[in-house]
């Protein structure tokens, strides 16, 4: 049986963000647009489809780390704030950001609530994450047949 641990993450996030995006079922935040994801970065994203990109790696982050909260998802979206001629410090990512992302994936039933510990995959969720790898892994054995024996 194919796993989400099987393909490349990358690929994956970018299959799932695709199929967010097709769906309609998500909508951005109206504030989105103007939203920097973190105090380390300058910057929004220059992407218009970020939010699903994002959404599709938080649920990627829950399957693989869960039970997670929000906290600790924002420091895992961090990253180095730049302070000048004094060194570099790790900074966390927007809370905000990762507790709409998690509420999102709730809604659409991909992630469920454990009391007092964070989110963890839903059997929804894990089913979504491991056939569009199957899928994946599908189109990658075309062009590489020695990867037939993880099908």
């Amino acid at each position: 049986m194919t796993t989400a641990y099987d393909v490349p993450a990358e690929r994956l996030i970018d299959t799932v963000a695709a199929q967010f995006k097709k769906e309609g079922k998500v909508e951005p935040p109206d504030w989105s647009t103007f939203a920097k994801t973190g105090v380390h970065k300058e910057k929004s994203p220059a992407q218009d489809d970020w939010w699903y990109t994002r959404l599709a790696a938080v649920l990627m982050k829950v399957y693989t780390d869960g039970p997670i909260g929000s906290e600790r998802m924002a420091a895992l979206f961090g990253g180095k704030k730049d302070r000048g001629a004094k060194p570099s410090k790790a900074r966390a990512g927007s809370r905000a950001i990762a507790r709409h992302c998690l509420k999102q994936l709730e809604e659409l039933g991909y992630v469920s609530v454990v009391e007092k510990k964070g989110r963890v995959i839903s059997p929804a969720g894990q089913g979504l994450l491991d056939n569009t790898s199957h899928d994946i892994l599908k189109k990658m054995a075309k062009s590489e047949p020695e990867l037939t024996k993880y099908l």
